[in-house]
């Protein structure tokens, strides 16, 4: 008779879901309450203004909507534009594709800057396509911070520059999904009017929970009477239903309670921990993957090194190696959920994602699995190769700075 138990835990490297601390699940383990209650404002008044941390932000205001990081896209077009309004984005994944999809169906004008898969968002070509908009038509700029698909991370900032060098008035959406949280992300610095994150990557978090910061500039531009009725229609993700009872520590419908509890104690993890140190630890885990990927004679989606993303890797299986085989081998075999291809790289790359919570011997089980799956798929890589060059490199880059 075939066993229908697997001892010990599935081993979780997709970029999200994550996993969970145990700590935060044992805090999402309430009865159900009253979310009217007089208490209620204790649990929801303190996680607007801890959240902005996460952001880089303290002139932000956070909004929370029972939702999917799909949501939150959503929410920040549909509050702030209007139908036919041109926006600018780069495309260079399936995220940052399904965004151009979204704001298409949404009755926008997407002018689409399609870049080579493996790279990012190209801030000379934003300012160009700015700068001759002279007439200032483009109402928002759209750019997914780390493109999971491809293990891509876009420079914000300098995208920011170029926009203030064009001189232009256009709004700054950026999709952080995978990154806040996990990457550093400055959200007053660079100023972006409206940061999206889902509360199942850096937050740790099962999904369900959609986060959002969004600048003055994008409260007020939510507050604008252009357009008419030309508005984009939202009731569910309305902002103003949000900002008229969150301040008082309600929501305008039903809040996932059991999430709010756990962000509660996320948000202390990552207090404890310290953000810099948070990053830093990505990055270090993400390098010694890079280190694996290496040994083991592959090459890693990202074209060079200055998009690498310290959240997922996106591996390259060698030519004539189907990738969804070893997916599929690593999951039935030992246990281990590695991330798929995607659109144009499915079948090409499987993807180990590093972020959330983990330390040195999680992600080392991740290679192992990894490793062992690949051989026995016919990939020709020396047994123990990838683990022994990233354990060499985690024995020399503690994951705690100082």
């Amino acid at each position: 008779m075939a066993a229908t138990r697997r001892p010990g835990r599935n081993h979780l490297f997709i970029p999200g879901p994550t996993n969970i601390p145990d700590r935060v699940l044992r805090a999402m383990h309430v009865p159900s309450e009253d979310h009217r209650s007089p208490d209620f404002p204790a649990l929801v008044k303190p996680l607007f203004q801890d959240a902005k941390m996460v952001f880089g932000s303290e002139a932000g205001t956070i909004i929370f909507y029972p939702s999917s990081g799909t949501g939150i896209w959503e929410s920040a077009l549909a509050n702030t534009l209007c139908r036919g309004d041109k926006v600018l984005t780069a495309r260079y994944g399936q995220f940052s594709h399904l965004w151009v999809d979204m704001a298409q169906r949404l009755g926008l004008d997407v002018i689409v800057q399609d870049e080579a898969w493996g790279t990012g968002a190209d801030p000379e070509k934003i300012g160009q396509a700015l700068r001759a908009d002279t007439e200032h038509k483009i109402k928002a700029v759209m750019v997914v911070h780390n493109e999971t698909a491809t293990g891509v991370t876009s420079d914000i900032g300098a995208v920011r520059k170029a926009i203030d060098a064009a001189g232009h008035p256009a709004l700054l959406f950026v999709d952080g999904i995978s990154s806040i949280g996990s990457l550093p992300f400055e959200m007053d610095a660079w100023k972006v009017d409206c940061a999206i994150a889902g509360s199942q990557k850096g937050f740790m978090l099962p999904a369900g929970l959609g986060v959002l910061c969004a600048s003055a500039k994008a409260i007020k531009a939510s507050e604008g009477t252009a357009g008419g009725n030309d508005r984009l229609g939202h009731v569910y993700f309305a902002w103003s239903d949000q900002l008229k009872q969150n301040p008082t520590g309600y929501f305008p419908y039903t809040p996932p309670l059991p999430l709010l509890y756990g962000l509660r104690e996320a948000l202390e993890c990552i207090k404890e921990e310290g953000l810099q140190n948070v990053y830093h630890r990505h990055h270090v885990l993400a390098e010694a993957t890079r280190q694996a990927v290496a040994a083991w004679g592959l090459k890693i989606c990202a074209k060079e090194p200055k998009w690498n993303s310290d959240t997922v890797t996106a591996i390259l299986a060698p030519e004539g190696v189907d990738a969804a085989k070893i997916i599929k081998h690593a999951y039935d075999r030992y246990n281990l959920s590695l991330g798929a291809g995607l659109s144009q790289v499915a079948g090409k790359v499987f993807r180990i994602g590093h972020l959330g919570d983990l330390n040195e011997l999680s992600l080392l089980g991740a290679i192992a699995g990894a490793e062992m799956a690949m051989i026995d798929c016919g990939v020709h890589v020396t047994p123990g190769s990838g683990v022994a060059a990233a354990s060499s490199y985690l024995r020399e880059h503690p994951l705690t700075q100082g």
